[in-house]
């Protein structure tokens, strides 16, 4: 079987008299013998047994789990054609899904170095044979396979986990058991300022009460340099969700601090904030190209979180007005805008669909709007408002092409022209691309 392509997810597409065979680790070019493991009545999928002839892409994965972690998927894939990869997979996307054609698709803005980029870590901690593990979970499964290394993480967070997995186990700190609900330690998370080298170490546990506690704390401060802030947070729901509602500093401070270009951000244990700083901050230099701003602007940044784009447009920006969810996030955007003297920014707590309007009924009009949704991208009720408010420029930043693409559709029907698309590699070696998106209002 020849695989003609890949799909989002980064597997390879072949067929096989006609019916469609996704095969994960398959590259497109490639001559292959694979064997079906499901079919269904459009489509199946089939596990790769032999490469007889390998694509020029394909490349050795440097990771010694990659072929067992669910991190990574294109490893095996050299990185200037993951680059074309996630290019095409925007073009696709629009074409397909939201009927554009003609708009210009730019090579994808990729990583001088694309290992070690990520500023945050979430390792789920497991036992084997008396002693802790941790790492991440096999692929569509909840078995952990254990870890010296990540190749994507920041090498400090390596080295947490691996101090807290042998000081923990050493204090008699049981894992979580996800069947029995018994055990401890759930999860280690760790964040890592690039630009400070600041550490935070959060222990996701069980419960309150941590065997040998402040041991177990002087221990981790003493054999990891840069540590700053040490915090527990306390799950105890039978779900898969890490983080639990209640958060205690055991050790340092609340926060950590890390900067984006010239802004600097306040970070908390239950903070968002995009985990690859070197190309946030590309990714948000070209939000800002595409707002085009003067100075004499009204900006409204939809789904602002803790306010880091926000805070990027107040730079140029006549009034930043953000909204967002998540009440801690809006709390963190204002403590945000303090810690860099910004005045011209205003947050507010609520559904983006819902305080939109609010503003636009009340008279508060944007001349650009920024959008940056979760996966599922936009709610049909603020693309209504965007239409009938009608800001002269619109700027998409998007972490899924496929509703990208469908919120695109509803924009340019609604009087918008899509100008130029820009995919941003925030997350090299996985499938995931982003987009930022510069659309205007089409002269009436």
């Amino acid at each position: 079987m020849v695989i003609e392509d890949l799909s989002h997810e980064g597997n390879g597409v072949g067929r096989y008299q006609g019916y469609t065979l996704f095969v994960p680790g398959a590259l497109p070019g490639e001559r292959i013998q694979a064997k079906a493991t499901k079919l269904k009545k459009q489509f199946g999928y089939a596990r790769l047994m032999e490469i007889v002839e390998p694509a020029a892409s394909r490349t050795v994965p440097p990771c010694p789990i990659y072929k067992r972690c669910g991190g990574c998927t294109l490893q095996h894939m050299d990185y200037q054609a993951q680059l074309e990869f996630k290019r095409k997979l925007v073009e696709d996307n629009l074409r397909r899904i939201g009927k554009i054609e003609g708009v210009p698709v730019h090579p994808t803005i990729g990583m001088e170095e694309p290992w070690r980029y990520r500023n945050k870590a979430q390792v789920p901690i497991g036992e084997e044979e008396g002693g802790l593990i941790g790492g991440f979970y096999a692929q569509r499964s909840h078995e952990i396979i254990d870890m010296e290394a990540c190749l994507i993480q920041h090498e400090k967070s390596d080295e947490v986990v691996a101090r807290v997995k042998e000081i923990a186990g050493k204090h008699g700190v049981r894992a979580y058991n996800e069947e029995t609900h018994g055990g401890l330690l759930r999860h280690v998370v760790t964040k890592v300022g690039f630009a400070t080298g600041q550490i935070m170490i959060v222990l996701i546990t069980n419960g309150e009460k941590i065997p040998n506690r402040d041991a177990l704390v002087n221990e981790l401060v003493s054999s990891v340099p840069g540590v700053t802030s040490i915090v527990q947070n306390i799950n105890t729901k039978k779900s898969n969700v890490i983080f639990g509602d209640e958060t205690r500093v055991l050790w340092g401070e609340e926060y950590i601090y890390d900067t984006i270009g010239d802004v600097t951000f306040a970070i908390s244990a239950r903070s968002f904030y995009q985990v690859n700083p070197v190309q946030t901050e590309r990714l948000y230099g070209k939000a800002l190209e595409y707002a085009a701003l003067t100075g004499e602007e009204n900006v409204i940044d939809a789904y602002c979180g803790i306010g880091t784009i926000s805070l990027f447009l107040a730079q140029k920006a006549k009034h930043v007005f953000g909204v967002e969810i998540v009440p801690d996030a809006i709390e963190d955007a204002k403590r945000n805008a303090r810690l860099n003297g910004m005045n011209n920014v205003t947050f507010a707590a609520g559904e983006a669909e819902t305080v939109i309007p609010k503003w636009y009924e009340e008279g508060n009009v944007a001349d650009v709007m920024v959008v940056d949704p979760p996966r599922k991208g936009c709610d049909e009720k603020l693309l209504d408002t965007i239409v009938a408010m009608k800001p002269e420029r619109v700027v998409y930043v998007s972490c899924n092409p496929a509703t990208l693409a469908r919120d695109l559709r509803i924009l340019e029907d609604g009087g918008y022209r899509t100008v130029e698309v820009q995919p941003v590699d925030m997350f090299p070696h996985t499938s995931h691309v982003e987009c930022v998106v510069r659309l205007y209002l089409k002269d009436e």
